[in-house]
């Protein structure tokens, strides 16, 4: 499977590199190495005789060096084009894994951004190429994936016909997920054209699109296949850049879906501007209380794995729940609503 991150604050901005290639578990080193607390323990992955967990260790263990995507939400362009106000995402997108990358690690190097989404991919069938890479972006918005939609190629046609004409014209690519994310924008913008992609929308209308994407989805399988479709799992993740939502998602009746985290406490020892990274300037007295300049600012991380090993600051979203959080930073988990008839057996 793919392994994706995400860094969202109302307030408080990170440097690139900061989350993504210098963190003891970043994503640029997920692609061979895997951390996954409360689903696999650690270091006793070859270990396990229970079929349930050798699913889960599947499910995660793949090797993701099928290419690399990062938008990142930057003012640029409402500073200069009279029409744009607020944040835009830039995007930047690779066939190459990250640690071949060079230009990947010089605009990590140099880009601080309030909000980011971050992807390696793990290709479900469709070709290697860099239209394919995640993330997708819909003017303002920004969607990925990590996970597959089954039986893709039978209901491919029937998805497209459930689109928007603009968000089907927006799919470059030949991906599952590309297809997910266009019909999420038009469930989202209720079939409206490009203009709408600019708007920004309630998380509760985010939530109700991205939940009623899901379910299309599992109907058209079940109307195509019947007792022949087999479980999807739908990590999706998407955000206008103040506002998220994630879902962790696999329908079958008792696997566990992908490794979905996420974190309100992680960015105090990933970013370097604060005593609590390792690399931050030590306190001459430990005790002194710390200045607003020593408090990482409100946010929210959300990634397939911790990116750091203390498993405190993590918690595993449950099974089949969506992650909202607003555009005050305030998280909440919610089941997602589903009919249990589109479950599937495997």
């Amino acid at each position: 499977m793919c392994r994706w991150f995400v860094y969202i604050s109302p307030e408080e901005p990170c440097l690139l590199s900061d989350v993504l290639i210098d963190p003891a578990n970043a994503l640029s080193k997920q692609v061979s190495e895997h951390y996954l607390p409360q689903l696999l323990p650690q270091g006793q992955e070859h270990d396990l005789d229970d079929a349930t967990d050798k699913v889960v260790k599947l499910r995660n263990s793949l090797l993701n060096m099928d290419g690399l995507g990062v938008a990142w939400y930057s003012d640029a362009a409402a500073n200069y084009v009279k029409n744009i106000e607020g944040p835009r995402p830039a995007l930047y997108k690779s066939q190459s894994p990250p640690f071949n990358d060079f230009n990947f690690r010089s605009l990590c190097a140099n880009t601080e951004t309030k909000c980011v989404l971050a992807h390696i991919r793990a290709t479900s069938g469709s070709i290697v190429a860099q239209v394919n890479s995640h993330p997708f972006v819909f003017g303002r918005h920004v969607f990925m994936h990590n996970g597959a939609i089954s039986n893709f190629l039978d209901i491919r046609r029937d998805m497209t016909d459930l689109m928007s004409y603009d968000a089907y014209c927006n799919v470059l690519g030949s991906t599952d997920s590309e297809h997910a994310a266009a019909l999420y924008m038009t469930n989202l913008t209720a079939g409206g054209t490009k203009d709408t992609w600019e708007k920004e929308y309630p998380i509760s209308d985010m939530l109700k699109a991205i939940n009623k994407t899901i379910v299309q989805i599992m109907e058209l399988q079940k109307k195509q296949l019947g007792d022949k479709a087999t479980p999807n799992s739908l990590n999706f993740c998407t955000t206008d850049g103040s506002k998220l939502v994630a879902t962790r998602f696999h329908n079958h009746a008792s696997e566990q879906a992908p490794s979905l985290y996420w974190s309100e406490f992680a960015g105090r020892t990933l970013n370097k501007k604060f005593p609590g990274h390792p690399d931050a300037p030590h306190k001459s007295n430990e005790h002194a209380s710390k200045s607003d300049k020593d408090r990482i600012g409100k946010h929210t991380i959300v990634a397939s794995e911790p990116t750091t090993y203390d498993e405190g600051e993590w918690h595993l979203i449950s099974r089949n729940c969506a992650l909202t959080v607003d555009e005050h930073g305030t998280e909440t988990e919610v089941p997602l609503e589903y009919d249990d008839s589109l479950n599937v057996q495997g």
